[in-house]
């Protein structure tokens, strides 16, 4: 397991993320400068405008009325330059977030499935959408005001010490003070935002989980231990917000007290030097204007500070799942472009198994000596040994948790095996490209997946260019045609997301309509009408029989009735194949396929 990186590293690594947009970061910072120097410039001439009122009827208005004309265009100058400044630093966060997000995305679309089993999906939205969300508004904040601030306290220096060194010297003299307490502060905030933001994912995982199966958890009783939970994770949640809160919060008022330092100092300081003539009453008015000025941006940059403790944390949990390791890259074809991490791993599996292009029509499966597990301490299959020739139905049957799933997983390459091999038509599929391995096969599977979308679309997912008649022609085959005309806008009925209001059996049908608008030369089926009632069964049963003519089939059923036509049935126990062979000849040896059997269809005495 990969160490969480630190604070450092995540700000190293959001560095490099903002690096491409160092045109529009050297922009806003020059609007930074302008508008801080232009700023600065004001009290320059406030102190110029007082030192003109002399006293009463000695007061140059002409010069007093020049100044104003070029505070005028300062101002003008200086709120057009914050316009830009902002205008380029959201264009820079939310091209950085945008950025972050779709690298997250799209790392999501090559996790291996392991990952994706082991991790709730609520947690992995949490990270790509609030997680980059709370980033982007810290970043946001930190361009804004860490630019402004940093420039405002460098040129106020600069022009203090135009005016005055010995009290500027007291101002540098305090100001480590401000740092040192921010610091201190800072430090503290960073574990608790870390903290608030994992427990906000693992509430945002109990939430999803529970939106998506309310139904079992009604059917079963379990709203008050459902509740019992959130509100553990929202204690939690609460306690972890209010300690980071709390913190935070501290900087402000903390540094603010020493900057009220500062500016007493300043105040006495130049007031002494006033009255002993080493500047005048503008100079000091000025000078004043600079203290405050200069320690304003140290109170704006704690809370700057403290979004960015928050931003990090957030990041960092957004690179962890960036960084998270792919599945094993296809193997490349010669002078194939790929990012220099995939080529490095990439070099490993393609240098074992190098490109292999699949044939047209492919049927002949192999398994050779294979072995897996989903964890190292629990084997799973072992020496598991199968040759399947092109057209063959197979059928894998026996009870649950004896690796008939499993054998699909790795049939399609979701798992890559531990040991051994498998191959299509000679061809090791860890040479094949997954695309090229997938679209050999047409699966249907117990637990359906249908998309927010259309009926249409969901129908024609593995064919988009299908055309209208062959949609229909498929639905009609599946036996879905009848109850999409009743649905209000038949194929172009909106359903949500996996299925929406359909039945259970209705989705089924549509998976099974997608297979047969595909009719791909291989077919998964893996208790592929559960649940479809008895009759439609009957009708699907014989829609797949002519399906499968010419086929080679992988069959998962319990209802042994669905497969006594297969062509050879392997019986699987423990990870390993204990009996093999046609429907008749397993019940005549009379061994644990017979007892299956029976206890399915014949009665007890």
């Amino acid at each position: 397991m990969k160490k969480k990186s630190g604070q450092s590293d995540i700000l190293k690594r959001v560095l490099v993320c903002i690096r491409p947009h160092g045109v529009l970061v050297l922009l806003s910072l020059v609007m930074a400068v302008v508008s801080v120097v232009l700023t600065l410039y004001l009290p320059v001439l406030t102190g110029q405008v007082v030192d003109l009122v002399i006293g009463p009827g000695n007061v140059d208005f002409a010069a007093i009325f020049a100044i104003m004309k070029k505070m005028a265009a300062a101002i003008i100058i200086t709120a057009l330059a914050q316009w830009l400044m902002n205008l380029f630093n959201n264009r820079i966060v939310y091209r950085v977030s945008s950025e972050v997000r779709e690298q997250a995305f799209r790392k999501i679309e090559i996790l291996p499935l392991q990952y994706l089993d082991t991790h709730s999906s609520g947690e992995m939205v949490s990270r790509v959408i609030a997680d980059v969300d709370q980033f982007s508004d810290g970043l946001l904040m930190g361009f804004t005001q860490l630019f402004t601030g940093v420039v405002t306290i460098l040129g106020t220096l600069v022009f203090m010490l135009s005016v005055n060194a010995g009290i500027t010297l007291v101002v540098v003299i305090l100001t480590p003070v401000s740092l040192l307490v921010a610091n201190f502060i800072a430090k503290r905030t960073y574990s608790m935002f870390r903290k608030q933001s994992e427990t906000r994912g693992e509430q945002t995982a109990l939430i999803d989980e529970m939106i998506g199966n309310q139904k079992v958890v009604q059917a079963y009783g379990q709203e008050a231990h459902v509740q019992e939970q959130f509100d553990e994770i929202n204690k939690r949640l609460s306690k972890y917000s209010l300690r980071a809160i709390f913190f935070s919060s501290l900087t402000n008022p903390c540094t603010r007290f020493v900057n009220s330092l500062v500016y007493t100092a300043v105040g006495l300081t130049g007031a002494f030097s006033a009255v002993r003539g080493l500047m005048t009453v503008g100079q000091l008015s000025a000078f004043l204007s600079y203290a405050n000025q200069y320690t304003k941006p140290f109170n704006e940059i704690s809370g700057v500070v403290t979004e960015l403790q928050n931003a990090l944390a957030c990041a960092g949990r957004v690179f962890e799942l960036i960084d998270a390791e792919a599945e094993i890259p296809d193997p490349e074809t010669p002078g194939s472009e790929s990012s220099a991490s995939d080529k490095t791993f990439a070099s490993e599996a393609s240098g074992k198994f190098p490109l292999e292009v699949l044939p047209s029509n492919p049927g002949a499966v192999t398994l050779s000596h294979v072995s897996f597990s989903y964890t190292k301490e629990r084997p799973l299959i072992e020496d598991f040994n199968l040759s399947v020739r092109p057209g063959q139905r197979i059928a894998i049957v026996g009870p649950t948790g004896c690796g008939k799933t499993t054998m699909i997983n790795l049939l399609m390459r979701f798992y890559d095996v531990d040991g051994g091999s498998i191959s299509i038509e000679g061809k090791d599929i860890r040479s094949l490209k997954r695309k090229d391995l997938r679209s050999a096969y047409g699966m249907v599977l117990q637990d359906t997946w249908l998309r927010a979308g259309t009926i249409r679309e969901n129908i024609s997912m593995g064919r988009p260019d299908a055309t209208e008649e062959e949609i229909i022609q498929a639905a009609k085959e599946s036996h879905a045609h009848s109850f999409i005309r009743r649905l209000p806008q038949d194929y172009d009925t909106m359903i949500g997301e996996n299925g929406g209001n359909l039945s259970q059996g209705q989705k089924q049908l549509l998976c099974i309509a997608r297979v047969m608008l595909t009719l791909p030369p291989m077919l998964i089926l893996d208790e592929a009408t559960s649940s479809i009632d008895t009759r439609t069964e009957i009708r699907i049963q014989q829609a797949f029989q002519t399906m499968m003519q010419g086929r080679t089939s992988f069959i998962v059923a319990h209802r042994l009735s669905t497969i006594q036509n297969a062509d050879v049935i392997l019986v699987m126990k423990d990870g390993h194949i204990i009996e093999q062979g046609t429907h008749r000849e397993l019940l005549e040896k009379g061994g644990f396929y017979a007892e299956l059997y029976n206890s399915q269809f014949v009665m007890p005495a």
